[in-house]
Formats: C-alpha cells, sequence, structure tokens
C-alpha cells in the first residue's frame, strides 16, 4: 500500500467509531472491479464490535420528490433525474452482507460528505467519539470530503486503506499513499485489528 501506512496507534473503543460510508446496494454493483471490498469491511466491522467500537453506517438518501437537491448541482441532478436513492429505492439499502445490527447507527446525508445534511456529528458529539475510522465508497468522494471535514472539526482519524475503493485505482493510490497521511493515520484492515487485539 505504500510507506505512509503506519502501526494503528490504538484508541479507546468507547471514543471510537467506524464509519462504513456509501456501501449501498447501487454503489457496490458500480465497484465490480473490487469484489472483495464487502468482504474486507465485513471483517473490519465484525473487529469493531468485538472491540465494543460503535459502527456507523452513512448513507445517501433523499425525499421520493428530491426537495433537497438543488439543479445547480451537477452530480446530485442527475441522481434526481435518475430517481435513484429516494425513499423506497431499493438500491439506497446498506450491502445486506454487512447490514446494520442492533446497537448501531444508520445516518443519511445529502451531499458528497457524511457531515453534509445529516446529523452525524450531532450524533459523534452526543456519543463523545473523538476518533473516527473511515471506509467506504469511492476514496475520492465520501472518504476525501469526510476526511477534510472532520479533520476541520477536530476529530481525530484513521483511514483503512484497503477498506476504501475507487472508480480509478491511480487516483485511489495517490490518496491512499500521498494525501490522507497529512491528516489521518493510514493503515490496513488486517494492521488495524491486529492493533484492537493488541490494545484489548
Amino acid at each position: 500500500m505504500g510507506s505512509c501506512l503506519q502501526p494503528y496507534p490504538g484508541g479507546s473503543g468507547v471514543t471510537t467509531a467506524l464509519l462504513v460510508m456509501d456501501v449501498q446496494v447501487g454503489i457496490v454493483n458500480r465497484y465490480a472491479n473490487d469484489a472483495t471490498l464487502v468482504d474486507r469491511l465485513r471483517r473490519a466491522i465484525e473487529a469493531a464490535r468485538r472491540a465494543s467500537i460503535r459502527v456507523i453506517y452513512v448513507v445517501v438518501g433523499f425525499r421520493s420528490d428530491y426537495a433537497e437537491v438543488s439543479p445547480n448541482n451537477r452530480g446530485f441532478s442527475a441522481i434526481a433525474q435518475s430517481g435513484a436513492y429516494s425513499d423506497g429505492d431499493a438500491n439506497r439499502a446498506v450491502h445486506p452482507d454487512i447490514a446494520p445490527q442492533t446497537g448501531d447507527i444508520v445516518v443519511t446525508k445529502k451531499r458528497v460528505s457524511a457531515f453534509a445534511g445529516s446529523d452525524l456529528e450531532m450524533v459523534l458529539r452526543a456519543q463523545q467519539i473523538d476518533h473516527l475510522i473511515l471506509s467506504g465508497i469511492s476514496t475520492s468522494g465520501v472518504v476525501l470530503s469526510t476526511m477534510r471535514q472532520a479533520a476541520d472539526l477536530d476529530f481525530r482519524l484513521t483511514v483503512l486503506a484497503d477498506g476504501c475503493a475507487d472508480g480509478d485505482p491511480e487516483v485511489h493510490r495517490v490518496l491512499i499513499d500521498k494525501v490522507f497521511a497529512r491528516q489521518a493515520d493510514v493503515v490496513t484492515i488486517d494492521r488495524w485489528v491486529d492493533g484492537l487485539r493488541e490494545g484489548s
């Protein structure tokens, strides 16, 4: 993955949350080039639950009339025109192989960042969470946008390098190897899980 990958620095489960972002049926289906992503994420999610780390799913979703979507927003107005991710759309659901369980939190966002149009920050502050473990689709979309905003909000950050995927492998590589480490610890899922075991 590159020399920026560091040993997992630990952290208290009660102040840490794993964010699983945009791993929804309609989005996963577009990333067939990384068929094992969901399996890797399942391992991270199971490890988080064992370590009493809160699992928070972030999904993109809209009202049936897309009242939240401005015609000035090129990307999201295209989604509105396609009828995707509205109330009742099966593609909006979290992928069934990593479906939320009792005790998990599901947050609905309206734009790229997990914080945009959601109550994510309120949930994190209420739960006294100050360390976010980031994963999801895509690396250059929700992961990058959320990392930047979370850093500005003074959260401690870890990115799971192989817990993210992007439609452009080179963009994914550059972000993982050169960009994310400026504001986050960047680790593989295996290294993160091993660190949780060592800290238990």
